[in-house]
């Protein structure tokens, strides 16, 4: 993706935020030279990767398959100082805009529709070789827990929420004529480098082409040093 067309997706992103009265951290909004003025006592959030992250899965065309998140919050798998248990973030889903076939290895998250527009989600268990699974599905919303065949969607509207166990394949995308939505995530401890499992060939985080210095930062360019 080009730098110019991530800094037009988190301009178009933080009007929509703001718009929905969703307030986000003072580092959603620090710019290159603000990061350059933090010393290590931000560590934790170049090290658990808090902060924007837009994908396109690697297809090229994010208005079609893609995403926009913001991890608010934290833990850390693998550097033990860091305590924390779980994870929020936000997601931002444009209408008809899909994000592919995936589970989690370990990863339990509830999705929360926070407001705007309504997503509509497919659920598949999986197979032990990770192909999509022909068994009825548990689906937990809300307090309701009751299984439903392979492959059923449901609608997720504001204030609506479902719970995404490990092993259960989802695809979510947008409703259409229902306008971008205001996702939210609470999971146990997050880590996108080691526990997504893609159900086609994608790739998680954008390559980027510097054509234009970065409106904000995203959370994998912490790794070159700001």
């Amino acid at each position: 993706m080009k730098r110019s067309e991530i800094n037009k997706i988190l301009k178009e992103s933080l009007s929509f935020v703001e718009m929905m009265n969703f307030h986000l951290p003072p580092f959603a909004h620090w710019s290159l030279d603000d990061w350059k003025s933090k010393g290590e006592e931000y560590d934790e959030i170049r090290d658990n990767m808090l902060g924007w992250d837009i994908t396109d899965f690697g297809r090229g065309d994010f208005y079609r398959e893609g995403l926009v998140l913001f991890t608010i919050r934290n833990g850390n798998l693998n550097i033990k100082k860091y305590k924390k248990p779980y994870a929020e973030k936000i997601l931002i889903v444009r209408e008809e805009q899909i994000t592919p076939f995936h589970f989690h290895w370990s990863k339990m998250e509830d999705i929360i529709n926070r407001g705007g527009g309504t997503v509509l989600i497919q659920l598949y268990n999986s197979t032990e070789d990770g192909d999509l699974a022909d068994t009825p599905v548990l689906i937990s919303m809300d307090g309701r827990n009751y299984t439903a065949p392979a492959g059923t969607t449901v609608r997720l509207t504001p204030g609506e929420s479902i719970t995404l166990f490990p092993g259960v394949y989802h695809k979510f995308w947008g409703e259409k004529g229902k306008g971008f939505t205001l996702l939210g995530e609470v999971s146990s401890v997050n880590d996108d480098n080691i526990d997504n499992r893609f159900l086609e060939k994608t790739g998680r985080f954008p390559e980027i082409e510097e054509d234009e210095p970065p409106f904000r930062l995203l959370a994998i360019d912490y790794r070159k040093g700001v």
